[in-house]
């Protein structure tokens, strides 16, 4: 390809709206073109990037067995509505009308489709194990669209559904899906990690999300660095303590704390560790009668460590908790604890609330927590002595850097991820609802077992940059660079010479199956390069007139502080050597 012929629209500074790296860059790069709030035109040097992530994709879902083809956009209300999705999903979901003011949506997703197809379709036992995927157009209203391709309303993903006969078959098609994700990966290029998720409501363990490592992400990801554990904030367990509850030490206190409403403010008055503070969250539950009739709200109490955060997802495990919660009213915390936010704790209560202690809370003594009254703290709280045992014990909170990992290797640590990927295991969510069954080998009637697997196939270009950048540009991996090699010729113009050998050079470099641009626009050197360096190109070979009475080419890699002279007979090996495979 020849850099005239091309559309190259760098740009020297970036939109103002721009927040991220990747943004920044590819907006810079002339990658992408935003054309209203989350939705952009992928342009040439783009579509060249995202292109090849959809060719590796695809490569490697064929070869594991997986079947290609493509789902409508559009879709028809009817079938959302058969799981309750078309209602449940909120405004995400874009909801549209026809001209005959039929319910239509713009698919976010597509299970509802492919189980419809599948229903139709695999009548027989004798027909499993199948798998559809489709790289296509998504759409999702999202609130606040930002950080470029990171968080867009339209977008190109990559979705898969595994069918299969029974839970066994199902998840040995989960573990092809799994492998392939990780050949998948490791073809890009990236260093990521698989990490296990929460698998939500439908239950069970299998659920891994594939993480691009960056410092911007959003996602923290837990893992040990002795072993290969590793596993999202939502999903990663806290272990219990492995020393007991000491016996207590000093007698309960009214501790007056004025105006220090927070844990950190209780502990820097006091003088004492935040570790030794316990932190009061309420919620509530809506009660039901034997009947299902509303039956009053019940409180929940729960107390995690002062220096840690509770986690929502491990809250909703919680008995009791797993039906649905939400965070109490003041007046309703005003009428069990006597006293607003700021002072709350489990002794002294006005009315009985249900108390759930962190697995730390519980083995704590002479800990400090609120008094239920204003400016006042506890100190030298003990189980036992000073409140009843608690009613539940249970890992409630996210996990900090130290805590032991849950396989016994080490210690944990956190860095932070791009969720790019996520592999799932549907179980007859979708085939009950649509009642999508297939006939067993006895002819009866079974619901069929259902996998979903999807890749951000747009997000995970703006992923890489964000993971690999410096203050030049973009750094692309070899494997989804828009262009593999670019040839940058000084003077082409004006010398024959360098015109001949930057032709020749990039004629061989077809020839040879790599992906090369030559930059025939006659820039003056400095503008060149940092255009490519914008771009990300990994190899750049500079050809000029003083170099070729010497016999001698210039190569830089991309990450590369200086230029390497190599003979110019000698450059074609030279490239295949350093070309990633």
């Amino acid at each position: 390809m020849k850099a005239s012929q091309f559309l190259i629209s760098t740009l020297k500074e970036a939109p103002a709206d721009a927040e991220v790296v990747s943004h920044r860059l590819m907006t810079r790069a002339g990658m992408i073109k935003k054309l209203g709030a989350g939705i952009y035109t992928y342009m040439p040097m783009g579509l060249r990037v995202i292109r090849k992530v959809e060719s590796i994709v695809r490569e490697e879902m064929n070869r594991a067995g997986a079947v290609e083809c493509v789902m409508p956009v559009v879709q028809p209300a009817e079938l959302w509505q058969e799981t309750g999705r078309f209602e449940k999903m909120g405004p995400e979901l874009l909801r549209i009308k026809d001209r005959h003011d039929r319910d239509f949506v713009v698919q976010p997703t597509s299970e509802e489709v492919v189980t419809d197809i599948a229903r139709q379709e695999l009548r027989s036992y004798k027909q499993l194990p199948k798998n559809l995927y489709q790289i296509q157009t998504k759409f999702r209203d999202e609130r606040r669209p930002r950080f470029g391709l990171m968080r867009g309303r339209e977008f190109i993903m990559k979705d898969a559904y595994s069918f299969d006969r029974d839970a066994a078959s199902a998840k040995a098609s989960y573990q092809v899906m799994a492998q392939a994700y990780r050949r998948i990966f490791d073809r890009f290029g990236l260093r990521y990690r698989a990490v296990a998720a929460d698998s939500g409501a439908i239950g069970g363990d299998l659920s891994e999300e594939f993480q691009v490592i960056a410092a911007t992400g959003e996602d923290a990801i837990v893992y040990c660095p002795q072993s290969d554990y590793a596993a999202n904030m939502e999903k990663a367990e806290a272990l219990a303590p492995s020393t007991g509850r000491a016996n207590a030490a000093v007698t309960m206190t009214r501790t007056p704390t004025p105006g220090k409403s927070t844990c950190p403010d209780v502990a820097e008055l006091l003088g004492v560790p935040l570790s030794t503070t316990v932190k009061s969250l309420v919620l509530a539950t809506e009660r039901t009668d034997a009947s299902g009739q509303p039956a009053g709200t019940q409180l929940w109490l729960l107390l995690v460590r002062g220096d840690h955060d509770m986690n929502e997802i491990k809250v909703s495990k919680v008995p009791g908790l797993d039906r649905g919660f939400r965070f109490a009213t003041v007046p309703e915390i005003v009428e069990h604890f006597g006293t607003p936010p700021g002072y709350l704790g489990p002794v002294n209560l006005k009315k009985p609330v249900k108390i759930v202690a962190d697995r730390e809370v519980a083995v704590m003594s002479d800990w400090i927590c609120g008094a239920n009254e204003a400016d006042l703290h506890l100190t030298g709280v003990n189980w036992g002595r000073d409140l009843p045992e608690p009613d539940h014990v249970a890992d409630i909170r996210n996990v900090v850097e130290g805590d032991r990992s849950p396989d016994g290797a080490g210690l944990l640590a956190i860095e932070r991820g791009i969720e790019v990927g996520h592999v799932f295991y549907l179980g007859t969510k979708y085939s009950r609802a649509m009642d999508a069954t297939f006939l067993d080998e006895s002819g009866k009637p079974q619901f069929l077992e259902m996998g979903c697997y999807g890749i951000g196939i747009t997000r995970l270009p703006a992923a890489a940059i964000e993971q690999n950048h410096d203050e030049r540009g973009i750094i692309w991996p070899d494997a989804i660079a828009p262009f593999t090699v670019v040839l940058c010729p000084i003077g082409m113009d004006r010398s024959a010479e360098v015109r001949a050998a930057a032709q020749g050079l990039h004629d061989a470099l077809e020839q040879a199956g790599i992906d090369v641009m030559l930059d025939d626009r006659g820039e003056r050197p400095g503008a060149m390069f940092a255009d490519w360096e914008l771009i990300g190109v990994p190899h750049r070979v500079v050809i000029s007139d003083r170099g070729l009475k010497e016999g001698q080419l210039e190569y830089q890699h991309r990450r590369d502080a200086s230029a390497t002279k190599v003979a110019a007979e000698g450059i074609l090996d030279f490239l295949r050597s350093r070309l990633q495979p």
